[in-house]
Formats: structure tokens, C-alpha cells, sequence
């Protein structure tokens, strides 16, 4: 499913990036970044090309690194965030303590991986915040696993919980949950939470 999801995005890399705008997660990113102490690092996990997440996040101060599975998405970041820095990595290969940030954001990203890995995810995000931190993730607001044929001319790999699985699983890796909330811009519905470890 990796290799799915790897190619899906390598083929619809520029045409997600440019419709990406439609889900408007500023708010959220706005409240993210007042948690975060000032020139604080963060990490976003499935960065894509870098825009609006890391731009925004640049603007405001912060040392942004970026990791995706994509090859051309890194490309993409690089190029808009000159100043951030982004390698290709795949999130469900990612160490326990391989980081020391202050800060996570994971826009649409968790629910690429297998649902089954999802706590464990989150406790090598917690492992990345040795000093404390917060996250700002979208989930999956529903149970669902399955591909679809035509994600911007791609075939994509989904798999996630119902929300109330998803909270869970987050206070399991031991994050206390600041926000939780169902978001329906762009017409879709993603599960937003904030979290401080």
C-alpha cells in the first residue's frame, strides 16, 4: 500500500498541489502556532508541495521540516518554502526518537498508512517532543479502508478509524487533547485535533 500511495502522489503531485487551497485550514494553523514557542521547530509529516502549511508556518518564525513519501512533492516544497527543509521519507518507517522538535503537523497524511499502525504513530510523535509539544492532525472522520481509482488522476490508498476511535488512540500514545473538532471545507469531512504532550 506504500508503494501505492508513493506513486499516487508522484503522478498527482501538481494537480493536488494546485487544488489544495479548497480545504482552508488557517484557523487551525493560527491556533497551532500560538501553542508553539516562538522560533520553535515543527515537523510536518506528509508535507506535500509545502503550500499552504509550511509557508504559513515559515511566515510566522518557525524552523518548518517537511518529510514526504513523494519525490516530486519534496521538489515542489523546496522550491516554495526555500527556506524549510525537506526530505522524502515515509512516515510509517519513521524511528522512536529520531526528532527533538517542539511541534507536529500532519494535514491528510495519517490515514494514507494502515489504521492498524496509527497508535504507534503517534507514540513515535511523542517520542519526537521530549521537551513537550503539540500536534495539529487530520484524521479520517469515519471508519473506512479501501483505494479509490481517480484521486487527481491517480489511484489512492485510505485507511482509517470513526473519530471516537481516533481520540483514543491519541491519548493512548499519551497526548491530552486541547481541540477536536469534525472540519467539512472543501466538501469532504476531516476529523482536526490539537494535542499537547
Amino acid at each position: 500500500m506504500n508503494d501505492l500511495v508513493k506513486k499516487g502522489y508522484e503522478k498527482a503531485a501538481e494537480n493536488y498541489a494546485s487544488k489544495r487551497d479548497q480545504f482552508k485550514n488557517l484557523k487551525y494553523l493560527d491556533q497551532f502556532a500560538k501553542l508553539i514557542q516562538p522560533k520553535g521547530t515543527i515537523l510536518d509529516i506528509g508535507c506535500g508541495a509545502g503550500l499552504p502549511v509550511d509557508k504559513f508556518l515559515a511566515e510566522k518564525g518557525f524552523a518548518v521540516n517537511g518529510i514526504d513519501i513523494s519525490e516530486k512533492m519534496i521538489k515542489l516544497a523546496k522550491r516554495n518554502v526555500p527556506e524549510g527543509f525537506f526530505e522524502v521519507k515515509d512516515m510509517s518507517k519513521l524511528k522512536e526518537e529520531e526528532y527533538c522538535i517542539d511541534g507536529i503537523v500532519s494535514f491528510y497524511a495519517i490515514f494514507h498508512t494502515a489504521r492498524e499502525k496509527h497508535e504507534e504513530i503517534f507514540k513515535k510523535f511523542a517520542s519526537f517532543m521530549p521537551n513537550g509539544g503539540y500536534i495539529l492532525v487530520t484524521m479520517g472522520a469515519s471508519y473506512w479502508e479501501g483505494s479509490e481509482e481517480n484521486f487527481h488522476g491517480a489511484k489512492m490508498y485510505w485507511s482509517h478509524y470513526g473519530a471516537g476511535r481516533n481520540k483514543q488512540l491519541i491519548e493512548n500514545a499519551g497526548f491530552k487533547i486541547i481541540l477536536d473538532e469534525i472540519d467539512t471545507s472543501g466538501g469532504e469531512k476531516h476529523q482536526i485535533i490539537i494535542a499537547k504532550i
